[in-house]
């Protein structure tokens, strides 16, 4: 973890310093000293790691969600909790040897799957699914000015509303962007999904991906059509791509 590192890199000079300042004293105070700075060490190694994000709740055996709301997580050594903005909590303490197997405060079992890639984490329980997102921008009230927030163009070239839809939709809806050019007529286009997920979509010279999803991409005329992991649809057009 990075607060255990960032101790053990400082750690040394903290040992020194307290040695100088202690070559005065005697033997058995310094070590007295000496333990209770290795005792706080212990405890600050030992404190829990703990991050804002966003909780997105599927009843079981459902695709989609009307729950969207504010959680912590927070997880200290191996052990998990999830505290929801709706006034649930789940802890949960690892089971077994391998990975991803809890048990939660009830006794359930509760599986945690890595299907979000670097955005979240999966936890499976009997009667729901949550979903675990870093990123809270989904939550963020929207800005009534800005049609395609959250982007904007103090971060991006342009911005725009992709045509999107899912593969079994018959009509579009509409997906905020904001597109990063670069030389060559190549773009890295942010997207911001139906879900409120936000991902990229690369269009380079040579190929065309998506991060942390499978992208097959098909150009007809001016407009690249991007589907993304065989669910979602989108349509980049040209222009916002290359500009001009």
């Amino acid at each position: 973890m990075q607060r255990d590192t960032l101790f053990l890199r400082k750690w040394p000079v903290a040992y020194n310093q307290v040695h100088v300042h202690l070559r005065w004293v005697s033997s058995m105070n310094r070590w007295s000293v000496i333990a209770g700075i290795m005792t706080l060490a212990w405890a600050s190694s030992s404190a829990a790691d703990s991050t804002a994000a966003r909780c997105d709740i599927y009843p079981v055996g459902e695709d989609h969600t009307e729950q969207m709301i504010h959680c912590t997580f927070s997880q200290r050594q191996g052990y998990i909790t999830i505290t929801r903005e709706d006034g649930v909590t789940h802890d949960l303490s690892p089971v077994g040897d391998g990975p991803g197997n809890y048990r939660d405060q009830d006794g359930r079992d509760v599986t945690r799957e890595n299907g979000l890639g670097d955005e979240g984490l999966i936890f499976r329980f009997p009667d729901e699914s949550v979903y675990v997102y870093w990123s809270t921008a989904a939550l963020e009230p929207s800005d009534d000015d800005n049609p395609t927030a959250p982007f904007s163009t103090r971060d991006y070239n342009a911005t725009t509303l992709l045509r999107c839809r899912g593969v079994n939709d018959a009509d579009f809806g509409s997906c905020p962007a904001g597109v990063l050019r670069m030389e060559g007529g190549q773009a890295s286009v942010v997207v911001q999904s139906r879900k409120g997920e936000q991902f990229t979509i690369n269009f380079m010279q040579d190929y065309v991906n998506a991060t942390n999803r499978e992208a097959e991409a098909k150009l007809e005329g001016d407009t690249w059509t991007v589907t993304i992991d065989g669910k979602d649809i989108y349509e980049v057009p040209l222009a916002l791509i290359e500009g001009g």
